[in-house]
């Protein structure tokens, strides 16, 4: 739902005069129902502020955590420093073989 889409606002709906004619609806009724839609135009306005702002709080998160991740070293997560120097030795161990300790 976007902001521009909605006509009414809870001010609007409040400050609303109807006439009344011979056999128009009884003040109160009308009153006490524009007093219910008047609460929830605030809720819902209130609801679409929270998830804008949720929304923004989430996008900021993605972006930083997207940063991170091209940021980071291609390693494996968990992957210490001991681990790739076991790896990097057996990769020599396996292509150079004997070689290397002669």
């Amino acid at each position: 739902m976007q902001a521009d889409k909605i006509k009414l606002t809870a001010k609007d709906i409040l400050e609303k005069d109807f006439k009344t004619g011979m056999r128009g609806y009884k003040p109160e009724d009308v009153d006490e129902f524009l007093d219910l839609v008047i609460k929830d135009y605030e809720a819902f306005y209130q609801e679409i502020e929270d998830l804008r702002q949720e929304n923004t709080k989430l996008k900021k998160l993605a972006e930083e955590s997207t940063r991170r991740s091209q940021a980071a070293p291609s390693a494996t997560p968990g992957t210490t420093n001991f681990d790739i120097l076991k790896r990097l030795s057996n990769l020599e161990k396996h292509v150079f073989g004997s070689k290397l300790y002669e």
